[in-house]
């Protein structure tokens, strides 16, 4: 009797090649000065690419921090041996600071309710300091930096690791005013807590910044949707495009599990969306709206078979599309079809994905559902 475990083939899956991660990697290094920090952001399944697998290839090329959004995130670095600094991007829930500083995880500190409970209860914490410079996210306004600094001064538990915030319109390179009048509020926080006798780590760029606005990266910078390959802002990509090199990494693929032809004047999908015209050959390939292919594609998307493109029938459903294969030779069941990436001369990037589906590259890729086995190749 065999009991070794079966290997299960996939109908979809995401292919992360390495080498155009470490180019990246390599990209915004060069940007910035040897003294300053990269922290890589892994946020969000790190943007679509894994958190674990991505998260460990940018440790060994020398991420000196990680950015996640929860505590969750966090404790899985530290459980795959990520030992580095981690800071969480996005809201603690007090109950669990304590999981975040027995486990050597800083936290974001941005508002008062916040730091009145550490206060309250005693609760030791290494937090970096959020400053709302004009976002009007998270942060403290800069008028309440001075009794900020005041409770900290008193409390002496909260040990402050960093002081950073985050630029609301840094992608475009021809409208500078708003991020250097948010760099002016940040400086002047940065000076009050300083001048209070706290040392810490200064961020204010993310990917944008990092790229446009080389006299804020601070004491580090904050690396997200560029280690990717993937540009910020389409205005960015345009300034940039000639003198920096991105290389995309995310390759998105699945297989087409049944062919047909369908006879003229039939309709197709649920609602009966389209009539055809002619008598059509069409693929139907195992992924829908679960997986992360936008429902918002349907009759407008395409997909890759044979680096040729082709064009999603009806509606997107919850778990099959069907494209039009017409007028491409030769298609047969197991092929595999691209829905993100590059097949011969054709390409598809998560840029175009979302022009269509009325959204942005970020939502795209973030959106791909982080049960679909990402290979790193």
């Amino acid at each position: 009797m065999n009991n070794k475990p079966q290997t299960l083939k996939v109908r979809t899956w995401l292919e992360i090649n390495r080498r155009a991660l470490a180019s990246n990697y390599k990209v915004f290094r060069g940007l910035i000065k040897p003294g300053t920090k990269l922290m890589a952001v892994v946020k969000s399944n790190a943007y679509g690419n894994e958190l674990i697998g991505f998260s460990k290839e940018l440790d060994t090329l020398g991420a000196d921090y990680f950015g996640v959004d929860s505590i969750t995130e966090g404790l899985a670095l530290r459980k795959a041996g990520i030992t580095k600094p981690v800071l969480v991007l996005g809201y603690t829930i007090n109950e669990n600071i304590h999981v975040a500083t027995k486990n050597n995880i800083c936290i974001t500190l941005s508002s008062f309710d916040a730091l009145n409970l550490l206060v309250k209860e005693k609760t030791p914490a290494r937090v970096h300091i959020k400053i709302d410079s004009g976002m009007h996210r998270q942060g403290f306004f800069i008028k309440d930096v001075k009794k900020l600094s005041a409770i900290l001064l008193k409390n002496k538990q909260i040990v402050i690791e960093g002081v950073y915030t985050h630029f609301a319109n840094a992608k475009n390179p021809s409208f500078t005013a708003d991020t250097e009048n948010q760099a002016k509020e940040f400086e002047e926080a940065v000076e009050i807590l300083m001048n209070a006798g706290f040392t810490f780590i200064k961020h204010a760029s993310a990917t944008s910044g990092a790229l446009l606005f080389p006299q804020y990266h601070f004491d580090m910078v904050r690396i997200g949707m560029g280690l990717s390959g993937l540009w910020p802002a389409q205005e960015v990509k345009r300034a940039l495009e000639k003198k920096i090199k991105l290389s995309p990494i995310l390759v998105w693929k699945t297989i087409i599990a049944e062919i047909k032809i369908i006879p003229k004047g039939e309709r197709i999908g649920y609602n009966f969306t389209e009539t055809f015209q002619k008598n059509t050959k069409v693929a139907i390939c195992p992924i829908g709206y679960w997986h992360g292919f936008p429902r918002s594609l349907s009759s407008i998307g395409h997909v890759l078979i044979g680096g040729k493109r082709a064009r999603v029938l009806g509606r997107v459903s919850m778990d099959m599309i069907t494209v039009d294969v017409s007028d491409i030779e030769k298609t047969k069941m197991g092929d595999e079809v691209i829905l993100i990436g590059k097949m011969g001369d054709e390409i598809i990037t998560p840029e175009e994905v979302a022009s269509y589906a009325d959204s942005s590259s970020y939502e795209i890729v973030t959106r791909i559902n982080p049960k679909i086995q990402r290979i790193f190749i």
